[in-house]
């Protein structure tokens, strides 16, 4: 336990940087204030930020294509990743591209997204007004709009139906 101090005492900010980039994507954003919490000078964060996106170690980019196929598999919608992601520093422009990209990959279908995520939490669509208003909230708090939530609530349990 006193080597691992010891080793973080002198580290640099690419040290420390690598070491958190080994186990996972992070923005840059998140690395800036990761490394500024170590105590490093912001100057020299910059700089070591600047370094390890011009040798490919970082990128932005990639990070929002891997957190949001992340998200997806969490069966997240896209409001709760869209906020997510410029909640990290995220630039719209990368985020816009990220989801284009996931699209043009053969694509997310959030309206089956968001059903496959309801029936998995729920058995049936509920009896009375206030237990659909429970699985309307649980959508919506997983970032479903309004026309994903209402799809979802109507035809969920559609496919367990025709198996039966």
């Amino acid at each position: 336990m006193f080597a691992q101090a010891d080793a973080d005492a002198g580290a640099t900010p690419r040290d420390d940087a690598i070491r958190l980039l080994a186990r996972r994507e992070y923005s840059r954003a998140e690395l800036a204030s990761r490394l500024a919490a170590k105590g490093h000078a912001p100057a020299a964060i910059g700089e070591c930020l600047d370094a390890l996106e011009a040798q490919g170690l970082q990128s932005d980019a990639r990070f929002a294509e891997s957190f949001l196929r992340s998200r997806i598999l969490r069966g997240q919608g896209p409001l709760k990743i869209r906020q997510a992601l410029s909640q990290r520093g995220i630039e719209r422009e990368l985020v816009r591209s990220a989801f284009s990209e996931q699209e043009g990959q053969g694509g997310v279908d959030w309206f089956a997204l968001a059903c496959e995520t309801l029936a998995r939490r729920f058995s049936g669509p509920g009896d009375t007004p206030r237990e659909r208003a429970r699985r309307e909230r649980f959508l919506a708090g997983r970032g479903f709009d309004f026309e994903q939530v209402r799809h979802a609530l109507d035809h969920a349990w559609d496919s367990a139906a025709d198996l039966d």
